[in-house]
């Protein structure tokens, strides 16, 4: 079932990769300090997520302004996503749902992700945007079954605003 508005956050740890090194990020330590938005793409190294995390990059003052985190979740490994952050200057923190559990407990993974093209890999996140307040609840959820169907980011921020 998936996550909707006014529903709390599931929590989770997830990895992302640093100048650092791997470093473990945990949504309810983030939870407080600023608005999170969670973006899902399906997959690093593809067109429309590329584009999308590139234009989030890009506009991330936008979201700061509005006091707001970004993450972007795939479920590419932490070495992957950070090859392909420094491919295509994508500058907000990735993070790995390497094992698809994160988008399990969103409700957003696909039983098979594009059968029709043969990819027929189960557990990978729908594109999809979740926004949740400083209190640990969704204010804005939207999930695309198409992959190639972006989120309402000017609706996104039009709920920001009114937090």
């Amino acid at each position: 079932m998936t996550i909707k508005v006014g529903d709390s956050a599931p929590d989770f740890t997830l990895v992302t990769k640093t100048a650092e090194g791997p470093q473990l990020i945990k949504l309810s330590e983030q939870i407080g300090s600023a608005n999170i938005l969670l973006l899902f793409v399906p997959m690093a190294f593809t067109g429309v997520c590329t584009k999308e995390m590139c234009d989030i990059s890009t506009g991330i003052k936008d979201y700061e302004d509005l006091d707001a985190k970004v993450f972007g979740i795939s479920g590419d490994n932490p070495f992957a996503q950070a090859a392909w952050a420094a491919k295509e200057a994508i500058t907000i923190p990735l993070l790995s749902d390497y094992e698809h559990t994160v988008a399990k407990a969103y409700g957003v993974a696909y039983d098979q992700f594009l059968p029709e093209a043969n990819l027929i890999m189960g557990g990978v996140p729908k594109r999809s945007a979740f926004l949740i307040d400083k209190h640990g609840v969704v204010r804005y959820a939207e999930v695309q079954n198409h992959p190639k169907d972006l989120p309402d980011f000017d609706a996104i921020k039009a709920t920001l605003r009114a937090l």
